[in-house]
């Protein structure tokens, strides 16, 4: 991987990493990628047929690309992507990723996990260097919410517990994904400060902790925030 650029205080640019198959125009990432002026989907072809190098290496490309702080919004084996990218380029905290949302991750792990989910496996098990958010769901069939928590422990992410939305997809029904962006939001209010600086790890954990994940919790599960 090559070298980082120097910080620019600018707004985030907001990344989208679709999972297997690409997101169809259905799918929140695409809705968001429409709306958003802010957000850019990362072209990581081989949408059918993915390859774990060449995906963190067109993921590498696109954050460096990017004129502004990055925001990864993931979906699937996109999260799987990210978290290898920050395992292969070991970037300072914070800068050029400064934070990341982390939706549905696929369990590329478990003995029953299709090849193209296994060619993505082992997952990576250091904490991301930036601050983030992983939200799972109770009945996705890609990955158990044990599981899915694990992930959110060892990566260092704040979780949140969806309730039951499926794989948090185009066929979960859930549209332009309006907690979703709640949660982007507080992902980007952790990331920097006003002038695009990278929080402190802990006060970016203190952000998530008590502003994402407790009202994430109390939208979808009626305040059982466990």
């Amino acid at each position: 991987m090559g070298s980082f650029s120097p910080h620019d205080p600018a707004q985030p640019t907001i990344l989208t990493v679709p999972g297997l198959g690409g997101s169809g125009p259905s799918h929140w990432q695409s809705l968001w990628e429409s709306a958003r002026p802010d957000t850019v989907r990362v072209e990581l072809g081989m949408w059918n047929t993915p390859h774990r190098n060449a995906w963190v290496t067109k993921l590498d490309q696109a954050i460096r690309s990017a004129q502004a702080p990055v925001i990864l919004a993931a979906h699937s084996l996109g999260c799987l992507a990210v978290a290898w990218w920050a395992e292969l380029t070991r970037q300072p905290y914070g800068w050029p990723v400064a934070g990341a949302l982390l939706v549905a991750p696929a369990d590329v792990d478990r003995p029953d996990a299709q090849s193209d989910l296994q060619a993505f496996a082992p997952t990576p098990i250091a904490p991301l260097p930036f601050p983030s958010i992983l939200v799972a769901s109770r009945d996705d069939p890609w990955i158990t919410i044990e599981r899915a928590h694990s992930l959110a422990a060892t990566w260092g992410s704040h979780f949140v517990d969806a309730g039951e939305q499926g794989h948090i997809n185009a066929a979960s029904g859930i549209g332009w994904w309006s907690e979703g962006q709640e949660l982007l939001d507080r992902v980007i209010h952790a990331a920097g400060d006003r002038k695009g600086r990278p929080r402190p790890p802990g006060d970016a954990r203190s952000i998530l902790a008590v502003n994402a994940t407790d009202a994430a919790q109390t939208h979808y599960l009626g305040g059982d925030a466990r």
